[in-house]
C-alpha cells in the first residue's frame, strides 16, 4: 500500500489529512490527521499509526492492507460483476473495458435480455448470480432541498441509488463498490455511510483501479497482477 492509497482511504472513512512528508530517514512518508493520529507509510509497502487512538485509523487500513504479490491470483470463483452506471459513457467504457482485462465478466443491464421481465426483476435475477457489485455514481443529476437553490448539488442519477440499494441488499456492503466521480459540490447518497467509496476524476482505471482489485481481492475475486 502506498501513500496515495493510503489518502484515498483515510479519506473515504473520514480521516482527512492535515500534514504530508517524508520521514526524516527518508524511508516513507508521513501522514498527520486532523483527528490526532500520525500515519507512517514505508516505502516497502508497510505501514505503523501512531499518536491518539491509533486503533481507529489502524483498524481501516488493515483491512485494505494485502499484497499484491500475493492477492492478485486467478481463482475459479463466480467471475460476473454486475456494474450499475448512469450517463457518464466515457466512465461506463473504462469500466467495462478494465473489467475484462481483469478476466471478468461485466453484467450491464441493458445489455441482458429481458425475457419478459422488468427491470426490477431483471436485476433481482441478474443479482442471484454475482460475488461483487459495481456502482458507478457520476454527477448526472442536480437537485437541492425545496426552495434552497442555494444548496444545488451534483448526484447521481436516481436509478443508479435505487440499484444501489437493492444490491446492498443482495450482496451486503462488503460486495458493493461505489466509484463516485469527483467533481466539486457532488453528493453522495445519504444513510448509508461506511460503504466502500472509491474516488476517481478522469482516468477511472489509474485512479481507482489498484483500490477496486484490492476490494474484490478481499472478497475472494482475485485478479492476475500482470493485467493491471
Amino acid at each position: 500500500m502506498n501513500v496515495q492509497e493510503t489518502k484515498q482511504i483515510l479519506d473515504q472513512h473520514g480521516f482527512k489529512v492535515q500534514e504530508e512528508k517524508r520521514l526524516p530517514n527518508d524511508t516513507g512518508w508521513q501522514l498527520r490527521l486532523y483527528t490526532g493520529q500520525v500515519v507512517n507509510i514505508f516505502d516497502k509497502g508497510t505501514f505503523n499509526v501512531q499518536g491518539k487512538n491509533p486503533d481507529a485509523v489502524k483498524k481501516v487500513l488493515e483491512r485494505f492492507d494485502v499484497p499484491t504479490e500475493s492477492v492478485f491470483k486467478a481463482t475459479e470463483m463466480n467471475r460476473s460483476v454486475f456494474v450499475v452506471y448512469g450517463h457518464d459513457q466515457v466512465a461506463r467504457t473504462q469500466l467495462e473495458a478494465m473489467l475484462r482485462r481483469w478476466g471478468l465478466e461485466p453484467l450491464i443491464l441493458d445489455q441482458l435480455p429481458s425475457q419478459g421481465h422488468t427491470i426490477i426483476e431483471k436485476l433481482e435475477t441478474c443479482a442471484q448470480n454475482v460475488n461483487f457489485g459495481v456502482v458507478l455514481a457520476t454527477p448526472d443529476d442536480e437537485g437541492h432541498r425545496a426552495g434552497h437553490p442555494d444548496e444545488k448539488a451534483y448526484r447521481a442519477r436516481q436509478n443508479v441509488v435505487l440499484e444501489l440499494g437493492m444490491l446492498l441488499a443482495k450482496l451486503g456492503r462488503r460486495r458493493v463498490a461505489i466509484l463516485l466521480k469527483q467533481v466539486e459540490n457532488m453528493e453522495r447518497p445519504s444513510d448509508i455511510q461506511g460503504l466502500i467509496y472509491i474516488p476517481f476524476k478522469d482516468d477511472l482505471e489509474k485512479e481507482a483501479g489498484v483500490m477496486l482489485a484490492k476490494e474484490m481481492a478481499s472478497q475472494g475475486i482475485k485478479i492476475d497482477v500482470e493485467r493491471l
